[in-house]
């Protein structure tokens, strides 16, 4: 049977093409997803400029969150530095031949004519000229900065700026511009991050008792794997990580393990999607390749075939198709998953310094997943063929209809019944962004719920809209009526990819959309200030936030520092994984420009060791805080502090945040210098009197920018839009597999149609009436799709909306959904038409004596 089956794919070429586009497009989604969860779990990120230290030494960026139980180790947002004392202690450890600490900090070079930050090779960093060798960097002009004011810069960056030894350039560090004399150009290998060496002496000034990491080379005979060992035994008790081999890369980028977790969850989410919709469409395709062939299967059977003979030569032609499919995608698993990861790096979503890493295991999967599915759909579509009686059989194929079985009539019903548990979870348990975590599953749900029973759906459709159509379309119409009605299998078949594409795009589309509409309004009700100061050089300088005070029209100013931190004492018990948000400000301007309401003690004594929190927070942090009471803060970088509560304040707007002065938040964060400035205007200045004010400011502070209130906004949606990109990325791949199911499907069925089209023909309907026919019938499909899909998606976003802000309706613009719907309904009539037309080509009698 399996030769026959061989033999006889080449009279089926058209169903034999449609499983193996969808067998393809799908083993490709899956094993790109599947390159991206590898890329994140790996983490893999090839050192740069401590690639000549053999072992390296870091701070611990890992955190344990304190709670009951065992805690996920989770990884801190700003670089943990060491004690200067630990140099000496591992220069102390045997097999060390030398020791070199390295700092690093934000640096800008101005260019010498428009004093506007150079970016050459990317936003370059000032390190101390001892640590130039890790790289390693040398000098090709020049020679090594000695004292203060002096510097060398990298060849990209000298280039850039036009200077040569001997030169002057000018430099912004912490916020501030100075003049340094360029006495060295050092060049490095291709690839290097842009770099400033400077003095010792300059170092300890902009970056005093900071060390980043500590690079270590063995000494002749001791290996790196040996030299990491001794070096961790001996710095027991520090909250160290020492590094070797590959792994050195994760101490030199810390964002690489935050991106990794991203991609890791992004990937699983999506790919669990991507899983599920290739699972239904392939076997929807396999499933309707086999229903079309219920007429030829009888005929074996009433020749002598046996039910096992009947299943192995239908389970031989899947395994067939599904091997050529999975072979062929292969080769493009791998290229799509780095095409999917170039983008991502592109949006900033995950950094360009993580390596994508594509091994067996995703090819592996994505192969498995194509194989097991058309084996099982195979299964599952011969059985009732190969068990029932012949001349049943044939009668089927004649009425092209059959009662649903009790197995897809239960998966239907359990489908439904877990989506709608799904829609109660999110709706009534969840809030906040954190619902889209049930709403996608929920959607995929409804779609496989409703897909599976669309046979019983898609008669109550037709018999509503069958009096419309009636009335408009004539005898073409009635024809086409009638048609839909006795074939209901196939024309569930057509309705589920249209289904499928409105209901996951809308929906999933929808979720998005509203998820950023609620961000920009929390953003806007939560942003207090009429003028935002920023700058693109890394930083403010500390002392900026005195002269915007002092600027006429202006009614008070306040630093801004974001961070993350976690309550160590007294105990938090819904501390979650993820950490609370710090905020550093200044005490003066505070309270204005703020969204908070103080409701016990005043925001201005947020001086030195103090913090403010919001009073959710205080009532469960050690049964309930009070003014005057003491709380342990692990900041982020790792630092403990121990702080005394000077205020309790509501949240107007948003979640609720810690507020700490930012002279004591921001030596703790990675910059160490503010990130903007909020400033509200004075009691009758208005917004663009008073940014004209500031403007000032950018006059002698290179990279200085001020925004107003409206551009605070957009700029914020803007960096909302580049998250939600990823999202619209996915969601048009998995559409786009849908979509291609709709076209396979609509071949497929009226390539099935092509006697039907001659017998028609030759008792005297002209091709134009066939097609009037076809039509309406595309029609129909396009428009039960389209409900279904409309059904799909509200149920999916009006429990999401509740939970999200207590709104039904999704936010979006309606061109989303009308572009959608007019799509798929357009393109559901112009295959349908052109199919038809394809399947008339042939001569009437030719075609009525070919096989069916």
């Amino acid at each position: 049977m399996f030769r026959l089956a061989l033999r006889t794919l080449r009279f089926r070429k058209g169903g034999f093409a449609a499983s193996f586009a969808a067998l393809f497009l799908g083993v490709v989604i899956v094993t790109a997803c599947g390159g991206l969860m590898e890329t994140g779990i790996r983490t893999d990120v090839p050192p740069r400029r401590l690639a000549a230290a053999p072992v390296v030494v870091t701070g611990d960026q890992l955190y344990r969150v304190p709670k009951d139980g065992d805690a996920e180790r989770v990884p801190l947002p700003e670089r943990v530095r060491l004690a200067p004392g630990l140099v000496t202690a591992v220069r102390a450890v045997p097999g060390v031949a030398r020791a070199v600490p390295d700092v690093s900090f934000p640096v800008a070079v101005l260019g010498p004519r428009d004093r506007r930050p150079l970016d050459a090779s990317g936003p370059p960093a000032g390190h101390g000229w001892s640590s130039a060798a890790l790289a390693p960097y040398r000098l090709s002009a020049g020679r090594a900065p000695r004292v203060p004011g002096e510097a060398v810069l990298d060849a990209p960056l000298a280039a850039a700026a036009g200077v040569r030894p001997g030169g002057g350039v000018e430099l912004v560090v912490r916020g501030a511009a100075e003049r340094f004399l360029v006495v060295g150009v050092a060049a490095g290998r291709a690839g290097l991050p842009a770099g400033v060496f400077f003095s010792d002496p300059d170092v300890r000034r902009f970056a005093p008792e900071r060390i980043d990491a500590i690079a270590v080379f063995p000494a002749k005979g001791t290996g790196s794997g040996e030299l990491r060992g001794r070096i961790s035994a001996a710095l027991v008790g520090h909250d160290v990580t020492v590094s070797a081999g590959s792994r050195r890369g994760r101490a030199e980028f810390i964002a690489a393990r935050p991106a990794g977790e991203v991609l890791i969850v992004m990937s699983a989410v999506f790919g669990g999607l991507a899983i599920m919709v290739v699972v239904f469409v392939v076997a929807s395709t396999l499933g309707l390749s086999v229903q079309q062939r219920q007429r030829e299967m009888a005929l074996l059977r009433i020749i002598g075939t046996t039910p096992g003979q009947l299943r192995r030569m239908v389970l031989g032609e899947a395994v067939v198709v599904s091997v050529l499919a999975v072979a062929s995608a292969q080769a493009f698993g791998a290229r799509a998953g780095r095409a999917l990861f170039d983008r991502l790096t592109e949006h900033g979503v995950a950094p360009a310094e993580l390596a994508f890493r594509q091994g067996w295991i995703p090819a592996g999967t994505g192969a498995g997943v194509g194989l097991l599915t058309a084996v099982v759909a195979a299964l599952i579509a011969s059985r009732a063929a190969a068990t029932a009686r012949p001349a049943e059989t044939l009668t089927e194929a004649s009425l092209q209809d059959r009662p649903l079985g009790w197995p897809r009539l239960l998966c239907g019903l359990i489908c439904l019944a877990g989506a709608g548990a799904l829609a109660l979870v999110t709706a009534l348990a969840m809030s906040g962004p954190v619902a889209a975590s049930t709403a996608g599953p929920s959607a995929m749900l409804w779609a496989a719920g409703l897909a599976l029973l669309a046979p019983r759906i898609a008669p109550v459709i037709t018999a509503i809209l069958r009096p419309v159509l009636r009335a408009v379309s004539g005898n073409a119409g009635h024809l086409a009526l009638l048609n839909v009605r006795a074939r209901r299998i196939r024309t569930a078949a057509a309705i589920t990819p249209v289904m499928l594409a409105t209901g996951l795009a809308t929906g999933l589309i929808y979720l998005q959309t509203s998820q950023s509409a609620d961000a920009r309004q929390a953003f806007a009700h939560g942003l207090r200030a009429d003028a935002v100061v920023t700058s693109s050089t890394g930083g403010l300088s500390p002392g900026l936030v005195d002269a915007v005070r002092r600027t006429p029209g202006v009614a008070a100013a306040s630093d801004l520092v974001t961070s993350t931190g976690y309550v160590e004492a007294p105990r938090f018990g819904s501390q979650s994984e993820e950490g609370l948000p710090l905020r550093g400000v200044t005490p003066e301007g505070a309270e204005a420009t703020t969204a908070v309401t103080v409701t016990a003690g005043t925001l201005t004594a947020l001086r030195g060791d103090t913090v403010a929190l919001a009073r959710g927070h205080a009532r469960r942090i050690g049964g309930g805080l009070g003014l005057g009471d003491t709380v342990t803060l692990r900041l982020g970088d790792g630092s403990k502090a121990d702080l005394r509560v000077v205020a309790l304040f509501t949240v107007r707007s948003g979640p609720e945040t810690v507020l700490l002065p930012a002279s004591l938040l921001a030596p703790h964060t990675t910059a160490g210098v503010p990130e903007r400035i909020l400033v509200r205007a004075a009691p009758g200045v208005d917004h663009e009197r008073l940014t004209a004010a500031l403007a000032g400011l950018t006059t002698g502070r290179p990279g200085v920018r001020v925004t107003d209130r409206e551009g605070a906004i957009a700029a914020d949606a803007e960096q909302e839009q580049t998250g939600a990109w990823v999202n619209y990325m996915f969601v048009g791949v998995i559409t786009g597999y849908t979509v291609i199911s709709l076209v396979n499907t609509l071949i497929m069925a009226a390539s099935e149609r092509r006697r039907e089209f001659a017998l028609q023909r030759l008792i005297g309907a002209d091709r134009g009436r066939l097609l009037r026919m076809m039509g309406v019938e595309g029609l129909v499909v396009a428009i039960a799709g389209v409900l279904l899909g409309g059904v799909v998606s509200a149920l999916t976003l009006v429990p999401f909306g509740i939970a999200l802000n207590g709104s039904p309706m999704p936010r979006g613009p309606l061109w989303i959904y009308l572009t959608v719907i007019g799509s798929a309904g357009a393109l559901t009539l112009v295959v349908t038409l052109a199919s038809s037309w394809s399947a008339m080509r042939p001569r009437p009698v030719e075609a009525a004596a070919s096989p069916a």
